[in-house]
């Protein structure tokens, strides 16, 4: 028998068990004492945004298993970080309820699942290089991921259970109707500026590629094409006015501490650079 039919059998004859009720045996624990802990960690949106069916309405909490060796090797996978669905499959890796689609989870829930990650497989050490706002030098700091503290979501949405909120312009006075980013967005939108990078395009539209993203309704309008057009030529009073009111109440985790500087001993407040050594410690 050859090793791939081998296996197939052994994965076939094990669901078989288990619709059939047969007990499968846990051999980290029945064999080596050891079982991967399971910990439940605050969800910052507190699951009011989303749909019943998505399984995460009402949710406050999530359950994740923590990191090992498997999640290591979705970190280093080439295929994946070229997809740029390396943090997706880790999450996904890690809850233990199967059910839920990542895809669907706002960027500030994906990210406080993603340092709760860093901490059950890492530790709450974060050696980082932060630059001092005040004289510019460069410092090498430990932070407290622990210390991090969760922003919850700071309006409600037009309806629960769904990811929409509304906004005035202040200059043009339109109605802005809204949502959070999901993993799904951040992927297409990496998707698609990496298509134009290899295309030798220009990548000089963050921000309105956001705002496009973002955007759901301007003053009942839904049509793309129209909203792409009205993005692009907004006012940037209104543009700003809209960012800073989405990041304001977006929920998610505070990536800012304190530091004190080495070269002028200024004390301020920085963000923390997602680099490397977020999930590779020794890696800076």
């Amino acid at each position: 028998m050859s090793n791939d039919s081998r296996q197939n059998n052994e994965v076939f004859g094990a669901q078989q068990a288990q619709q059939a009720g047969f007990q499968t045996r846990n051999i980290m624990k029945d064999d080596f004492g050891y079982e991967v802990p399971v910990e439940s960690i605050p969800l910052p949106s507190s699951g009011i945004i989303y749909p019943p069916e998505t399984g995460l309405f009402g949710k406050e909490t999530l359950e994740i298993r923590a990191m090992t060796a498997k999640e290591e090797d979705i970190l280093t996978s080439r295929a994946l970080i070229k997809k740029g669905t390396v943090i997706t499959e880790l999450i996904k890796s890690c809850l233990v309820d199967k059910t839920i689609n990542v895809d669907d989870m706002i960027a500030g829930d994906r990210n406080a699942v993603m340092t709760a990650l860093r901490i059950t497989g890492y530790g709450s050490d974060y050696n980082v290089q932060v630059d001092c706002p005040e004289c510019g030098s460069a410092n090498k700091k430990t932070f407290m991921l622990t210390d991090l503290p969760i922003k919850r979501l700071g309006i409600q949405p037009v309806v629960e259970g769904a990811n929409l909120f509304e906004f005035d312009l202040p200059m043009t006075g339109k109605k802005v109707q809204f949502k959070f980013l999901t993993g799904k967005d951040e992927t297409e939108m990496s998707t698609i500026a990496e298509r134009q990078k290899k295309q030798g395009m220009k990548l000089d539209s963050l921000i309105t590629s956001r705002l496009q993203y973002s955007i759901v309704t301007i003053d009942g309008i839904n049509e793309r094409n129209k909203i792409n057009m009205f993005v692009k030529n907004m006012p940037a009073r209104d543009s700003l006015a809209l960012r800073k009111f989405i990041d304001s109440n977006e929920p998610g985790i505070e990536m800012k501490s304190w530091m004190q500087c080495d070269s002028c001993d200024e004390h301020a407040e920085v963000s923390l650079p997602l680099g490397a050594s977020f999930f590779w410690p020794d890696a800076e």
